[in-house]
């Protein structure tokens, strides 16, 4: 049956190796079970900051993304791709929308399935193409690796590596803290690992230390497995606060990292799987955006942040994946650990910070493909990088880096050849400063 469906033969593959291809991806985005509560739960920050519920956003976590990989593999199905709550929305739901704005979890939420349902409206128009092709290279890498710095502040402050000066803002914590060297231990295993090309090796960082933490008696163990705790946001979403002015540079930060993350993670896979013609063009990108846009809707509906596609595919294609039958694993054995919430809060708050600043890492890298010889290019993208640690907002990064990269073009005689999405992204973000 599967064999018909997925068409093993002609897509060259079998079934031992789509297995083996959707074990290979999970390991290597299976962190996300554990990182995507700790964020948006706040736990690291002491009870009365947090923001959602731990175990119902482990719950919502992993059922979102057995739901969304299942969408993939059988609607997408010539797509080997793992989904999965995405690293940066999440910190900006919790940290941005939730702590810095005040709203409630449930308005958050309604602000993820109002972007989700304008990314589905795109990706069944052809305003996914125009917005694709209109926003600037290196605005695309300079918000991804802005991202990536602003996941690094939060991870070096979770680690206590970084901590709060009321002169400096910031100062280097104590280092003498067993717990601090064990999480630096941990993102060094991490990078080790990573170079000698393991599989898996966030997750194998995050137990073995862990682990460590837990015989020393550095950590509280809590058990490996119970019941699933209740999924407390399931369809609890509040749509009031998201159809507001208020709420709109949140809705579009939403709208924009998804659809561009997701775009530039299929296009990235479609090159390694050979899914790109021979004049560039992605094949079956159109399925392939709708699966991940009605995932991210789900995944609000089930009460989790923005649902998309994972970079980490590209480990399962290598692996050999090349069709639906490889999500349908990766969802398959996320929905094995949906018992495994008391692991996932036994898991010491510096060694989970560790996983976030490895991850922060993958992001920044992409700072290498900036047309850095332009000053123009390079400039905005720049901004975008360093205002959204140092603002504590991924969207103040993106209305910056747009507002400044629009004045740029009008002064140096470059209007007519500027894409109308520019200045109208540009446009919205001055006066989303100038209301805020």
């Amino acid at each position: 049956m599967l064999d018909k469906y997925f068409n093993y033969k002609k897509h060259k593959t079998d079934f031992k190796t789509e297995v083996i291809a959707g074990v290979t991806t999970f390991l290597t985005m299976a962190y996300i079970m554990f990182l995507n509560p700790f964020i948006l739960s706040g736990e690291f920050a002491g009870p009365e900051k947090g923001f959602f519920e731990f175990g119902a956003v482990y719950t919502a976590t992993i059922v979102a993304t057995a739901l969304a990989c299942f969408i993939m593999a059988f609607y997408g199905k010539t797509w080997p791709i793992g989904l999965a709550p995405g690293m940066g929305i999440n910190a900006f739901v919790a940290f941005g929308v939730c702590a810095g704005m005040g709203y409630t979890p449930q308005e958050a939420l309604g602000a993820v399935l109002v972007a989700g349902v304008l990314f589905l409206i795109i990706s069944l128009t052809p305003i996914r193409a125009w917005l694709i092709n209109s926003i600037p290279r290196s605005l695309k890498l300079g918000i991804g690796a802005g991202i990536g710095l602003f996941l690094a502040i939060i991870g070096l402050q979770i680690m206590e590596v970084v901590v709060d000066n009321p002169v400096t803002l910031v100062q280097l914590g104590d280092l003498g803290d067993p717990l601090v060297l064990l999480g630096c231990a941990a993102f060094i295993l991490m990078v080790v690992l990573e170079k000698m090309k393991v599989k898996g090796n966030i997750i194998i960082g995050i137990l073995l230390f862990s682990i460590i933490a837990w015989a020393t008696g550095l950590a509280k163990f809590n058990g490996i497995a119970s019941s699933p705790p209740p999924m407390t946001y399931l369809f609890d979403f509040d749509l009031s606060a998201a159809l507001t002015a208020g709420m709109t540079t949140v809705v579009f930060t939403l709208l924009f990292v998804d659809f561009f993350d997701t775009a530039g993670t299929l296009t990235s896979v479609a090159n390694v799987a050979g899914k790109v013609d021979k004049n560039g063009k992605v094949q079956d990108i159109e399925k392939a955006m709708m699966a991940d846009s009605v995932g991210t809707v789900a995944g609000a509906m089930m009460g989790t942040t923005t649902v998309t596609s994972y970079v980490e595919s590209g480990a399962g294609v290598k692996a050999g994946g090349k069709t639906g039958m490889t999500s349908l694993v990766i969802g398959l054995l996320f929905l094995a650990c949906i018992f495994f919430a008391p692991l996932a809060t036994s898991l010491p708050k510096q060694i989970d910070g560790a996983a976030l600043l490895f991850v922060s890492v993958l992001f920044v890298r992409n700072i290498t493909d900036i047309e850095w010889d332009d000053i123009g290019e390079a400039a905005p993208a720049i901004l975008a990088m360093i205002a959204m640690p140092l603002t504590y907002s991924i969207s103040n990064g993106i209305a910056l880096a747009f507002v400044s990269y629009a004045l740029i073009r009008l002064f140096t005689g470059k209007f007519s050849s500027t894409s109308p999405a520019i200045w109208v992204i540009a446009i919205l973000s001055f006066i989303s400063f100038v209301v805020a």
